[in-house]
Order: C-alpha cells, then structure tokens, then sequence
C-alpha cells in the first residue's frame, strides 16, 4: 500500500469499477489510469465521448505530457516498459471516480451508494472517518484504516463472481479438451486402419498378378478382397465418429463462446451510451457459423473458435474486439487469433470496416 493511502487503491478502483485497472503512479504519488481501459471496463462504447461529458479537464491529459511533467526530457524512457502508449489519454483517480458516477454498470451501485453515503455525512456531521485498524504499522509507516464496510462487501462479491467465471471457462475448456483428445484418437485409429486397407490393397494386387491358372491364388483373392471391403467399411465408420466428434467439439465451443459474447453484448447494449431500438439480426450465430462450414470457409479448430465468438456481434451489426481480448476468452495466442482473423478476412467471412476510439478494429459482416 503507498504510504499515503489510507485504503489501497487497487482494491479501491477494484470496488469502484469491477475490474482490475492498469495504474501509474508517478514518484509525486498521484494515480493515473489509461482512460480506455476504464471506459472499457465500465461500459461506455465511445472513451472521447466518455470523458467529453464526465471529466474535467484538469483530471485528464495524454500520457505524453504526464510523463514530462513527472520525469521532463527522460519521461519516454521512464514510462517504457509499462505496454502504454504515449498518445493516450490518462485520467486521475478523481476522473476515474466521475466516470464510475456516469456509468450504469450495476456492479459499481455499491460504491456509488458508499460515496453518497461519504457526502451526506460530511454535510451532516462535518467530517466522516475511517476506522483505524487494530494492528498498526511500525513507527513512522502513517496509519492503517479498516476498508470500510460497503467497499471490502462490493469487493468479495467481484472476487466471487470472478471465481465463478473462471471455473466455469476452465470447466468448458476441458471439455473442449476432452473432446478434441477423443477426436484426435479416432483420427489416429482412421489412420492406422486406412494403413491395414493399403495394405490388403496391396497383397490383393499381388494375388491378381499371381493368380492366372490358380485357382487357390484365386480364393485367396477373393479372400483379400473381402477383407479389404471390411476394412474399408470399417475406417469409413472411424471417420464418421471422428467426425460426429469434431462436429460435437465445434458446436461445444460455439455455444460457450455464443453465451459469452451474447453476454458482453448485452452488457454493452445496456451501458452503452444512446438508446433507440435495434434490429431484430436477420440470422442467428449459429445460422451464420453453419453458413460458413457449408462453404468450407471455416477449416481449423481455431478458425472456428474465433468465428463462434465474433459471430454474436456480427449478425447484430458489428464485432469490436481486441485481439487480446479474443485470445483471453477462446484461451487461444494472441498469434493464433491473428492468424484466424485474417484467414476470416481473406475467406470472405467478414470484413474490417475501420477502428473504434480505443483502437480496436471494427468487422462487419460483407
């Protein structure tokens, strides 16, 4: 905890937002937070628009004039390292909480009542304190406070739902690899029993070639190629397990990663700045995945995995993601989403119609 901080601010902007905040804190102690990854987080569509109606002026400025009024004519080497860029707008802890007030999210009601409650009591009584903690630091280490109540109950209940969210993505991944390690022993077992049908192929041939005049060689033959027929009967069955299997895999992923993204989508539609009604999507995710395969545009596990995830958003109009933000949620690379999405693109499955103010590309449906 910073020294002059009587309740960390971590678990302070964490109350407030939901969400874990990227921080800078220069040698002065002042907090500044990336504007975008605050409005992200609590649901505004549109950062400029965000901070034009919520911020002052004199709670924001761009990371670049922060650093050299911190560090001067060192600040580009000072900042380095923190995965920000210079252009980007930050806002201070008071901008940071005038956003919280803006908002709509429903996770951030608990602080917003806390904060009311910080006001009327102040009007009231003239001052509002917190409880100093019964175990203090050492001598000269300031005073310890007890988190107040509303803020550490708001807390545990963003721990618990990001508990709940992260068991239930590990338990869908493993069944995702449970199905793709089934997929993958049948497709050996197709391998190894198309090996034995070449192979009958072949001693069958060998008869052929063998059996002018012999009728033994002959019933040989016959033998083979009967056995033949039952091998290839039986890989044909293999690979029509196999792929039940991949289809099982696949239509497993797009409805986890449908709910997930239908949700997000939700989310925004309810945070969002703008009201008005919205179209009714002229197909459904599912509809539009199913397309796709028909037209052997989606070929890899990974191709799939992305497109069931953009695919909500995209029959509703738009899908505006950061690769990263896909790679946390379908647990694939950051390379590999890349790859995806460009094989998406160059298939024709979508396009890029430009990027959003935090910098995330926009695809729409072509």
């Amino acid at each position: 905890m910073d020294e002059q901080d009587a309740i960390d601010v971590d678990d302070f902007v964490f109350a407030a937002t939901g969400a874990r905040v990227r921080r800078l804190t220069p040698a002065e102690g002042e907090h500044w937070f990336p504007a975008a990854d605050v409005a992200k987080d609590l649901g505004y569509a549109n950062t400029r628009q965000a901070l034009l109606w919520h911020v002052a002026e004199d709670c924001q400025q761009s990371l670049e004039d922060l650093a050299r009024s911190v560090y001067g004519a060192d600040a580009l080497s000072k900042i380095a390292g923190h995965g920000l860029k210079k252009s980007m707008k930050m806002v201070n802890l008071q901008g940071l909480i005038r956003l919280v007030n803006g908002c709509t999210k429903a996770e951030c009601e608990p602080f917003k009542a806390w904060v009311a409650e910080v006001v009327v009591t102040i009007q009231r009584d003239g001052c509002y304190e917190l409880e100093p903690a019964p175990v203090q630091p050492a001598p000269g280490g300031g005073v310890a406070y007890v988190v107040p109540q509303q803020v550490a109950d708001a807390i545990v209940r963003l721990e618990e739902r990001n508990i709940r969210a992260d068991e239930e993505f590990a338990a869908r991944a493993a069944a995702r690899n449970e199905l793709l390690a089934e997929r993958n022993s049948l497709i050996a077992e197709g391998n190894r029993l198309a090996a034995q049908r070449e192979q009958l192929m072949a001693e069958r041939n060998q008869l052929l070639r063998e059996s002018s005049g012999d009728r033994s060689a002959m019933a040989r033959n016959q033998d083979a190629m009967a056995r033949s027929q039952e091998m290839i009967f039986r890989s044909q069955e293999v690979i029509a397990r196999s792929q039940e299997v991949i289809a099982r895999s696949q239509d497993a992923m797009a409805t986890a990663l449908g709910r997930m993204a239908e949700s997000l989508d939700r989310i925004a539609g309810r945070m969002g700045a703008g009201g008005g009604s919205r179209k009714p999507p002229v197909m459904t995710p599912q509809e539009l995945l199913a397309m796709w395969q028909a037209r052997n545009l989606v070929v890899t596990a990974d191709v799939h995995a992305v497109a069931a995830y953009l695919a909500p958003a995209l029959v509703r109009g738009k899908a505006q993601y950061r690769l990263e933000d896909i790679a946390g949620r379908t647990g694939l690379t950051v390379e590999r989403v890349h790859d995806s999405v460009r094989m998406l693109l160059k298939r024709g499955c979508m396009k890029q119609s430009g990027c959003a103010a935090d910098g995330a590309p926009v695809y729409v449906l072509p």
